[in-house]
């Protein structure tokens, strides 16, 4: 099938740290594993819920050393991502993940946006960078790495908040979304995902966040669906990695298509990849072999992540233009 134009709004550059990749920077920087090889770091791949991905995940990212590792992670989502349709990206990086590893602030920012800088002359896909901040390490540090952020001139355009939701309410970061605005920047945080749907609620009010990251707690609310349809606030759901996370009980039980039914601004994301079976294509096909999704659902889905991305009017224009005469 055709890929249209789409916008990946919910990407985490971490996340796509193939194995194959973990196991190359491993060797090149001289990092002990705790497996073998590739087969037995994807035999790890199996999780019960959010927090036991996250373990994988935070120790994945031990090969992250220089500015060069950071650059070919970068550069290989691009390339993966323009086979994928993808033409504009909206990437958040963990700064914190790995300032507590003991990597300064500058070399991750600067090993991804050097690659950035060229990604749409390189791979054909516009990007923005979003810092996201971890829901479980206090405020506090959060506003400092922010400070750090804005005092180097990091290329970020907007900040997020993600990790393990359970416990940390979207209110806990009020004051570090409050400096982020007050500083100009795009504001996005993870809610709904585990969490209650009244965290979506509160990411709206409490953060004046832009953009829901998952957001499919909502459903349980259905005034808060009520709001959500009436406002247009963009939900960006992840239907593979629900289901990996247990999340969704199956791709067949995800509930996009009803949400798209229901009026809601929703749109596919591929979350972290190369933990959970797939990028932004891959999650598009399996839907479409597991709840029967069509074109039209297709170029909806397009439409909806180009509208809620924070791209200018006219590149977000100019490809929406591209998305109706492909399904014309």
């Amino acid at each position: 099938m055709t890929h249209l134009p789409f916008a990946e709004l919910h990407l985490h550059i971490e996340g796509t740290l193939e194995p194959e990749l973990v196991m190359e920077l491993a060797r090149r920087n001289g990092v002990a594993l705790p497996y073998d090889d590739v087969g037995e770091l994807r035999a790890a791949y199996d999780f019960t819920d959010l927090q036991s991905f996250l373990d994988l995940y935070y120790a994945n990212m031990a090969v992250l050393r220089t500015r060069q590792d950071f650059a070919d992670m970068t550069a290989a989502y691009l390339a993966r991502a323009a086979t994928a349709g993808v033409r504009h990206a909206e990437i958040m990086f963990d700064p914190q993940a790995h300032l507590v590893r003991g990597v300064p602030l500058e070399v991750a920012v600067e090993g991804i946006a050097s690659v950035l800088a060229t990604s749409e002359d390189d791979h054909g896909v516009s990007t923005l960078l979003i810092a996201a901040f971890l829901r479980d390490r206090p405020e506090a540090e959060a506003l400092d790495v922010l400070d750090g952020l804005l005092g180097m001139g990091a290329p970020i355009a907007g900040v997020g908040l993600d990790s393990a939701e359970i416990g940390h309410p979207p209110a806990k970061f009020a004051r570090l979304f409050a400096r982020a605005r007050a500083a100009g920047l795009h504001l996005v945080a993870h809610a709904g995902e585990e969490g209650p749907a009244a965290y979506v609620t509160e990411a709206l009010d409490v953060l004046g966040v832009e953009r829901i990251d998952h957001g499919i707690r909502a459903l349980d609310d259905d005034a808060l669906v009520s709001r959500l349809v009436a406002e247009q606030v963009p939900l960006t759901v992840c239907p593979l990695s629900n289901v990996a996370l247990r999340a969704v009980g199956t791709l067949a039980e995800h509930p996009v298509v009803a949400m798209l039914e229901r009026g809601l601004n929703v749109s596919v994301h591929s979350d972290d990849p190369a933990y959970f079976g797939g990028y932004l294509d891959d999650n598009l096909d399996a839907l479409t072999t597991a709840v029967g999704l069509t074109r039209a659902h297709r170029v909806r889905l397009a439409e909806n992540s180009l509208r809620a991305s924070f791209l200018p009017a006219g590149r977000r224009d100019a490809l929406l233009a591209e998305v109706a005469a492909a399904s014309d």
